[in-house]
């Protein structure tokens, strides 16, 4: 029943493009705060795997960990702690584009650092949602400043997947996207 039931939320998942049904509420748990950005843990859910002696507060906060370790590593210019944040698989979308990690390291990483160590964001709380050795970051941010010679305005999204590892959490997709603020 468990598999079918992960299925079924699978195909849910792929014929809407989002979940269908009701939307995700938070769960009962206190909020966990994880410098610098806060987390909060909207659900986790074992849908296929048997469950597991961790919770959904120690799984959450290591996940937003991982998150923040990889945004602090940009902001200190640290390319080689953000691409050890990354499973070897990973990809990035970014700019309309697709890139695995090594596409990443050769053209967006340097971009990323320098626009972190220049442009101030103020990202809001992250979101996380754990489904047994899988979990997904959301947030959305505000960057302000100058880059490049240009003033930047910017409202940004970003999704992150990670996956559990031996090493720890990963990360194997990342999704940003950004606007002009009016």
């Amino acid at each position: 029943m468990r598999a079918k039931l992960g299925i079924v939320i699978v195909f849910l998942l792929a014929a809407c493009g989002r979940p269908c049904g009701p939307r995700f509420t938070m769960a009962p748990q206190p909020a966990v705060q994880v410098d610098p950005a806060p987390v909060v843990v909207v659900e986790q859910r074992d849908v296929v795997s048997a469950p597991s002696a961790r919770s959904a507060a120690q799984d959450s906060a290591e996940v937003a960990a991982t998150v923040a370790r990889f945004h602090q590593a940009l902001e200190a210019g640290d390319s080689a702690a953000a691409l050890a944040l990354l499973a070897p698989d990973a990809v990035i979308l970014e700019s309309g584009g697709v890139e695995d990690v090594a596409e990443y390291r050769g053209h967006h990483l340097p971009a990323d650092i320098e626009f972190a160590r220049a442009v101030q964001s103020t990202r809001t709380p992250v979101q996380i949602r754990v489904r047994g050795d899988v979990a997904w970051a959301a947030a959305t941010s505000v960057a302000q400043g100058q880059f490049r010679g240009r003033v930047v305005n910017s409202a940004g999204a970003e999704l992150m997947v990670l996956a559990r590892t031996p090493d720890g959490w990963r990360i194997t997709a990342i999704h940003w996207s950004s606007r002009t603020r009016r």
